[in-house]
């Protein structure tokens, strides 16, 4: 399945916000944590990724320092600030809002149609 990248990048600053609530990270690794967390089904690239990050830390929600790593590379890590909390709590309402509304619009939508009728299947998949 594709997602649309309308709602990739919709849903980008909530994702980032919580993989860094879970602790300080890099952006391999965030990439990496995406894939995990959706199954495979978004593949982000760093050309996504990097200007989420540098939007997120202009707006204060994230800091970023550089650090060696244990191979001795230089990585950027970056970390989420208590301003960055907050907005994580807003977003996730308003995603849970949407959410809502989806699954009650999925239910309505399925109730219309007959068990066995072909246009319910796909309604009930996601149910």
């Amino acid at each position: 399945m594709d997602i649309n990248k309308d709602l990739i990048a919709a849903s980008s600053t909530p994702i980032v916000l919580a993989i860094l609530a879970e602790g300080d990270s890099y952006g391999y690794a965030i990439i990496k944590r995406v894939r995990e967390l959706s199954g495979g089904r978004m593949e982000w690239t760093d050309g996504m990724l990097y200007p989420v990050l540098h939007r997120l830390e202009r707006l204060g929600h994230v800091e970023a320092r550089w650090e060696a790593s244990e191979t001795g590379r230089r990585r950027k890590y970056y970390r989420i600030t208590p301003g960055g909390r907050e907005q994580l709590a807003e977003e996730r309402k308003q995603w849970q809002a949407v959410d809502a509304t989806l699954r009650e619009i999925w239910r309505a939508l399925s109730a219309s149609f007959p068990a066995g009728h072909p246009a319910a299947a796909p309604l009930l998949q996601g149910a």
